[in-house]
């Protein structure tokens, strides 16, 4: 074979097709047939009928209780736990499949996902998971009837002061969160070479409870407000994929519900005015949102192409109100509510359009423009005003429904030019209007350009400088919020802002074995406008990640990320001009190392990785009178999980894992706050979080 010319292959379809043929124009010169019966295609596009799974068991064990662990993995408790996953596959010669699979089973996070079909025409799934949530970490309450919407109290109740109520005695732990269930299902059929349909439905279900909080004038209390409710979801779609226009027609329906839909909890506190022994709190309501969608693309040429969507939506709110107070001496001096219910009435609107062109090889342009309407249709009514089922305010209040536009356009150009430089760059602008906001529109415009070029062979160098700035109409008073804003303050999302971005980036890949990334960020805010409220803002970052091929066996990894925040914010006492300033500065470490190996020629894989992450934050206040700062607020995690798996043969394995995580926290609100610390605040007496855990597992893994 000579240089240069590639060496032809066949398949054995084309082998098989090219002896059919000669057999056939050579059928009278042989004597007997050719016996095909043996003959196997090897490059067929579907499998011979094949079942393949594996099954995973073994147990594990966690050494200490903790909520805080426990979030999300579902190992909240000390102890022993099963580990029961495993997967079945079953694959026909006609393209049929279907598959089962479970993960973690014998945890408080277990999934399971069943699917099945036929490739190019059907296909089915199924699938339910669960996983845990929690808020807190070491909470206690004197309140019975926690899960339900009405919190009772012990005997020893109503004192004047948290010192003087019975806590030893009626404390019990609460755990603060709740467990999420989730049933999913879709369906799909391909009714031709064009046209193809789907179906998806979720069902939700939350039970548990969450952090609320309910006051009687100058007393609180921190209360477990149930969480009980439910989300259905589903979106139909038929679509069509032409070989120049492909389009989608959808719906989205979802309905929210919540089976409790208050709160109700007894005073502990001595109360202020006759009637005020209890409270109540309205919860999440019962709410729908329901949308139509269209998307469309069309390729004019391969050089440009262009595609769009448009979506109408409405979401609505009617759950009947709670009465204004059931203070029964003060429910005689409360007008009646305008309306039984809300009524809220919602309409949105999405449309977006996109144009993308390639004029040459090298050029590429691309422009979109984006509306979003917001528009709330929910009447404004006069409502009595009535704090905390003690006092009537003579001035009812409004609600303000709010509504808003967005228009958004975006372009962008990047070239090719020679030696491997791209140059990028693009212009990017959204106008907001709004109403009943201290700003009636907003523009929010930013320039960029970028350039990458690969100087050498194994170097890649990226540059993005970003100039933004947001302007806004004439800065009003919202004269709707009682008491007044400040004339001065100027809220960030409305305010003027000059934005200031540069990031650089650079790679080398040294050889076959190393690859090395390093990364830097700077912004700045500045808010120069603004007498009161923010006035600046600036962040650092720093990244860096390197992987490298130690040898044909052994792979490591690491990575580190550094970052900066500061903003400072000017505020005012005695509502005039500013009389004092604070300062936030926060710092974010993160850094990880990984290593794996393969021994024993293979038999046994080996894995380790170590983690740790730090935050701190520092807040300090300059009023002039010369007062103590804030604490400082500091999370620190370390992570060490170390793996081990041993092939005893080809199918049977046996996988052992270390997991190590320690977790230390100081958070000034929570810190030495127990319940009884603050006269006039019954706290749950939660800590910040610290803990230090060790899981320790062994399984077995089967395959077949």
């Amino acid at each position: 074979m000579s240089k240069g010319v590639p060496m032809k292959t066949f398949s054995s379809l084309v082998l098989i097709a090219a002896v059919g043929a000669l057999s056939a124009t050579a059928i009278d010169a042989v004597a007997a047939p050719v016996d095909t019966s043996k003959w196997k295609c090897e490059s067929c596009p579907f499998e011979e009928p094949a079942t393949s799974g594996a099954v995973e068991a073994g147990v594990g064990y966690v050494s200490d209780d903790s909520q805080k662990f426990g979030n999300y993995t579902g190992l909240e408790d000390q102890g022993g736990f099963l580990m029961l996953g495993g997967e079945l596959h079953y694959r026909g010669e006609d393209g049929t499949y279907a598959s089962l699979e479970g993960a973690d089973l014998g945890l408080d996070v277990r999934s399971v996902e069943a699917e099945g079909g036929r490739d190019g025409l059907f296909g089915v799934r199924v699938g339910y998971d669960e996983i845990p949530h929690w808020l807190s970490d070491g909470a206690a309450t004197p309140f019975l009837g926690v899960g339900g919407g009405n919190l009772t109290l012990p005997g020893g109740y109503p004192q004047p002061t948290t010192a003087a109520m019975p806590l030893v005695a009626t404390l019990r732990p609460v755990n603060v969160g709740f467990d999420r269930k989730r049933l999913d299902g879709e369906a799909s059929l391909v009714i031709n070479s064009a046209w193809s349909t789907r179906l998806d439905a979720r069902h939700e279900v939350r039970d548990g409870t969450r952090r609320a909080a309910g006051s009687f004038f100058s007393t609180a209390s921190q209360l477990a407000a149930p969480v009980d409710d439910v989300t259905d979801q589903i979106e139909a779609a038929v679509s069509y994929a032409g070989r120049r226009l492909q389009g989608t027609l959808s719906y989205l329906g979802s309905l929210f519900s919540n089976d409790t839909k208050s709160l109700t909890w007894g005073n502990p506190f001595t109360p202020l005015v006759p009637g005020a022994d209890a409270g109540q709190l309205a919860l999440a309501p019962d709410n729908e949102f329901h949308q139509v969608m269209a998307t469309l693309a069309y390729e004019f040429m391969p050089q440009l192409m262009a595609s769009g969507e448009i979506a109408v939506g409405r979401m609505t709110q009617n759950d009947s109100f709670l009465p204004a107070t059931i203070n029964p001496d003060l429910e005689p001096t409360v007008p009646a509510l305008p309306a039984t219910s809300l009524d809220g009435e919602v309409d949105t609107f999405n449309a977006s359009v996109r144009v993308t062109a390639t004029p040459t090889d090298q050029l590429r342009l691309n422009a979109s423009y984006a509306r979003d309407e917001h528009d709330n249709q929910t009447d404004s009514l006069l409502y009595p005003a009535v704090s905390t089922d003690m006092f009537l305010d003579p001035t009812p209040n409004a609600n303000q429904p709010f509504s808003f536009t967005l228009n958004r356009y975006k372009f962008d150009a990047s070239y090719r030019g020679p030696l491997g430089l791209i140059f990028s760059a693009g212009l990017d602008q959204d106008n907001v209007s709004r109403t009943r906001q201290e700003v009636s529109t907003t523009r929010d415009r930013s320039l960029w350009g970028q350039v990458a070029a690969r100087p050498l062979d194994y170097v890649t160098v990226e540059l993005k400088l970003e100039h933004g700035d947001q302007d806004h109409s004439n800065y009003g008073v919202a004269e709707w919020i009682n008491p007044p804003e400040n004339p001065l303050l100027r809220k960030f999302n409305l305010a003027n802002r000059s934005r200031d971005q540069v990031s650089l980036r650079t790679d080398l890949a040294l050889g076959e074995r190393w690859n090395i990334g390093v990364e830097v960020g700077f912004s700045d805010d500045d808010y120069s406008g603004s007498a009161i409220g923010l006035t600046s803002g600036n962040s650092v970052s720093t990244a860096g990640d390197v992987s490298l091929a130690l040898t044909d066996d052994t792979q490591a990894h690491a990575f580190v990320e550094f970052e900066r925040v500061k903003t400072h914010q000017a505020g005012s006492q005695v509502y005039a001009d500013p009389d004092w300033w604070g300062k936030v500065r926060d710092e974010f470490d993160v850094v990880g190392v990984g290593i794996s190996h393969l021994a024993l020629d293979g038999k046994l894989e080996l894995t380790a990785d170590v983690d740790y992450a730090h935050s701190n934050s520092n807040t300090t206040v300059d009023n002039g009178a010369g007062g103590p700062s804030f604490p400082a607020n500091r999370t620190e995690r370390e992570d060490v999980r170390l793996q081990g798996v041993y092939h005893l043969r080809d199918n049977l394995s046996l996988v052992g894992s270390y997991w190590y995580e320690h977790y230390n926290s100081a958070d000034w609100a929570y810190s030495r706050v127990q319940p009884d610390t603050v006269p006039n605040l019954l706290a749950f007496g939660e800590q910040s979080p610290h803990y230090a855990v060790q899981v320790v597992s062994l399984a077995a893994r089967y395959r077949f």
